[in-house]
């Protein structure tokens, strides 16, 4: 038998199938066994969670906007890690634009790397791109590590990694399905976009109303008409990030129960905020696709239930907050981007309750279910023997105001600035090592940089 070092107990741990007392033995970096709550070895060390806490597998967020290097003044590798220890979060996976240069290449990728390695205070993976004219590229990425490949089918804000068109998509698919990588989408397509804008840019820019008219749900729903279509022709594995059209819902579940290989996720943005909340000139409120109305979201919250929708992810996209445009309020001109990492679990949380979610709902959709879409559901994700030892103790019934100031980001500026949430991250634990516990990071970076199956960089 492992010497057990640690063990972290409670009476409320959540396991794969229930939920209840259970002790977690650790050693070293792995569970060795999880056993029931009495259970504990002589010698080693023990960390008990309070009654009402929950015991639950470290937090997995496959949607960051990291921007190192290149755009370390929007966010950076050590801001980004520290923050995500601070919401529980243990594993993350970096989106490969936004910094400069992208992970298009593995010159790019190397580069990345380079900026990561000895920064990081949770375990990081990456995501490659697609982009036109790079199909060559995306073998050699793949072995050298990223999980998957990330394409968009609009502007993605940034020229450094244009969009591509179905021509691109029908030259990268085959390649991708030879590889078995995924490929995540941002699934809005430009000619509703373009339509809409022309007709909004006559309309005050600083209402609310007035940009979500022009990234109409009908971008959204013929992005994924036409990536459930080349995903059955090619059969490549596509995963719909950041879903937001309710409109489109339906057209997932009939291809799912087809055995269309899609998949979809959504984020904490559309299930707790509605436009018809949003204030005129609140730019901080402002991301693509955008938030869109009070029964979009529920209808969200139908999809997470019935299994449409299989994930919450934060879709971190900070930037300066100047480039907010908070001064004009103009809504058309300011980056789009929701800066959410270290309040993940909590707003989840918060808004899941009140509709009668469990954590174990909250533990599929923040743990399991992005762990599985980056192929590490034998390492990360759950509490289970053999998995990395990433633990996160959290209190779902204590309450706390959001305040900018509190936030480990980069930069502050938060729509959710002075919200009430439930759900209080109190220690997160990374590969048996605690990282985060009662409002402090710890002073060294231990995150580890990391690719699919299980392969450390």
């Amino acid at each position: 038998m492992p010497f057990i070092n640690l063990v972290v107990r409670g009476k409320q741990v959540v396991l794969p199938g229930s939920i209840g007392p259970a002790a977690i033995h650790i050693a070293g970096d792995t569970i060795a066994a999880v056993t029931d709550y009495e259970t504990v070895p002589s010698g080693c060390e023990l960390v008990q969670a309070d009654d009402e806490s929950i015991v639950m597998a470290g937090l997995v967020d496959t949607h960051v906007h990291v921007n190192e290097p290149g755009r370390t003044d929007w966010e950076g590798f050590r801001t980004a890690t520290r923050a995500a220890a601070a919401g529980g979060t243990t594993t993350l996976i970096d989106m490969p634009l936004n910094s400069i240069p992208p992970t298009t290449t593995t010159a790019g990728l190397k580069e990345k790397l380079n900026s990561a390695r000895n920064q990081c205070f949770v375990d990081v993976g990456f995501w490659g791109g697609v982009v036109p004219g790079n199909s060559n590229e995306l073998e050699p990425l793949f072995a050298a590590g990223v999980v998957g490949f990330k394409c968009f089918l609009v502007h993605s804000g940034v020229d450094e990694f244009p969009n591509v068109t179905e021509n691109d998509l029908r030259a990268a698919m085959p390649v991708l399905t030879k590889l078995g990588a995924v490929l995540i989408v941002h699934a809005e397509v430009p000619g509703p976009i373009e339509k809409s804008s022309a007709e909004q840019s006559r309309e005050d820019p600083t209402s609310y109303h007035t940009f979500l008219r022009s990234r109409p749900r009908a971008a959204e729903n013929e992005a994924v008409d036409l990536m459930i279509r080349l995903s059955l022709e090619f059969n490549t594995r596509v995963h719909i990030v950041h879903h937001s059209s309710a409109n489109a819902l339906a057209s997932l579940r009939t291809a799912k129960q087809e055995g269309v290989r899609v998949s979809a996720e959504t984020c904490p943005h559309y299930l707790a905020i509605v436009a018809e909340d949003i204030p005129d000139g609140a730019t901080e409120f402002k991301c693509c696709p955008p938030i869109r109305e009070r029964e979009n979201s529920e209808q969200l919250w139908t999809a997470l239930k019935d299994g449409t929708i299989e994930m919450i992810v934060s879709d971190h996209s900070p930037c300066p907050p100047e480039m907010k445009l908070q001064d004009t309020g103009n809504f058309l001109a300011a980056w789009g981007g929701i800066s959410s990492l270290q309040l993940r679990l909590p707003i989840v949380w918060t808004e899941a309750r009140r509709r009668g979610f469990s954590p174990r709902d909250v533990a599929k959709w923040l743990c399991a279910a992005p762990a599985a879409l980056v192929e590490l559901q034998d390492r990360k994700g759950a509490l289970v023997s053999g998995y990395d030892a990433d633990v996160v103790i959290w209190n779902p019934t204590k309450q706390f105001h959001v305040q900018g100031k509190d936030l480990q980001h980069r930069h502050k500026l938060t729509p959710y600035e002075g919200r009430l949430l439930e759900g209080v991250v109190e220690r997160t634990f990374l590969r048996g090592r605690q990282v985060y516990v009662h409002g402090e990071v710890g002073e060294r970076p231990q995150g580890t940089l990391i690719q699919r199956r299980d392969v450390r960089l």
